[in-house]
């Protein structure tokens, strides 16, 4: 028994092991736990399903936080040990809560608050409680003391599939890091590496997966010959990979507007920052849980265009920070890009988008936010 109390336990699937959306937003929240820790000293234990003990993590030496790595050969052995350590955890150390990083692991968290009375609260992201659950997780979701989640939208939409009264859900969005991704010149190596001197760039960073092709790039791809009339010096850069390229690779030809479409393939993360400054429009019509690229984007001072059914109404303040349009309209892409490109909306002030951002999705504000929820 250590002399510092536990006061929270954390499960997830997986943090380390992989890349990903979700896995970036529990690192910002474990960051942000860890400088409440430095301050307050308040402890967590963390279970990691499927990351070994020789994962790069970051934080294993972190203020607050102990780490244990459950992932074994075969599978379903850490299964079995997730269950009997966390039973365990629960029963001797008492913690004020427990919360439960994945939906796949909300069944299991709610037989445990029956078992120990620990209070549970179920972390969601988007699309994995967008549609109705099985009945034993929505039965979890709705038994849940509490729900947290990054968006109105994904707020509006888990409730309606499974039953769950909006009170019951609170708001921990995604935020950005302002120290990684700043206003900058355009990096002349980028710019030689991609043939991009003397473009206007539209750029898009999203994965390009058949199974999930509504992150626009095609309908921008069909935005572009409009586009090209008024600024035919424009290129569209594509960051990411995937089996969706060579349809959108074709759709470019077929409109004519293959030499203006630029796939950069995949780009690790700490190229990414370098990237955006190459950009003078960030191009996204997409559906989003949320949409941390937006804010990737206003935070390095470039404008944005997203949706105007998801998520991304969160990080672009309902329009007033980005335009917002409906997600498989080209004309209207068209039509909102060449309002950027204009540049004399607000919008496009790239100081003030910076500004913006930074005021309510920054590191310091999650850190205020999850100081709020944790003591709720």
């Amino acid at each position: 028994m250590t002399s510092t109390p536990t006061h929270h336990i954390f499960v997830f699937l997986e943090i380390f092991s992989r890349e990903g959306g979700i896995q970036s937003y529990v690192k910002d929240i474990l960051q942000a736990y860890s400088a409440r820790a430095a301050q307050q000293g308040c402890r967590a234990e963390v279970l990691l399903l499927r990351d070994a003990p020789d994962c790069d993590n970051p934080w294993q030496d972190a203020p607050g936080l102990h780490f244990r790595y459950l992932k074994t050969a075969p599978p379903w052995l850490g299964r079995v040990r997730l269950a009997t350590d966390l039973a365990g955890l629960l029963v001797r150390l008492r913690p004020q809560h427990l919360y439960c990083g994945h939906i796949n692991l909300a069944t299991l968290c709610r037989g445990l608050r029956r078992l120990t009375g620990v209070p549970y609260t179920v972390l969601t992201y988007g699309k994995e409680v967008w549609e109705p659950l099985v009945a034993t997780e929505q039965a979890a979701l709705q038994a849940a003391d509490g729900i947290w989640t990054i968006s109105r939208y994904s707020r509006d939409r888990l409730c309606e599939a499974n039953q769950i009264a909006p009170e019951q859900v609170q708001m921990l969005p995604c935020v950005v890091d302002g120290d990684r991704f700043t206003p900058g010149p355009k990096p002349p190596e980028l710019l030689s590496r991609y043939s991009l001197h003397n473009a206007t760039v539209l750029m898009t960073v999203a994965r390009l997966w058949s199974g999930d092709p509504y992150k626009g790039v095609d309908v921008t791809i069909r935005a572009l010959p409009k586009i090209l009339n008024a600024y035919p010096d424009v290129k569209y850069l594509v960051i990411g990979r995937g089996d969706d390229q060579p349809r959108l690779a074709q759709l470019a030809s077929d409109l004519g507007v293959a030499d203006r479409v630029v796939f950069a393939g995949f780009v690790p993360t700490e190229e990414l920052p370098a990237h955006y400054r190459v950009a003078d429009a960030y191009i996204m019509p997409s559906q989003e849980g949320f949409g941390i690229v937006y804010l990737e984007a206003m935070v390095s001072g470039i404008p944005a265009l997203s949706g105007d059914a998801d998520g991304s109404a969160d990080p672009l303040q309902d329009g007033r920070v980005g335009w917002r349009v409906p997600h498989r309209d080209p004309e209207a892409v068209a039509a909102a890009v060449l309002a950027i490109l204009a540049g004399d909306d607000p919008r496009c002030q790239g100081d003030w988008l910076r500004e913006q951002a930074l005021a309510q999705f920054s590191k310091p504000a999650l850190a205020r936010q999850l100081g709020e929820l944790l003591a709720h």
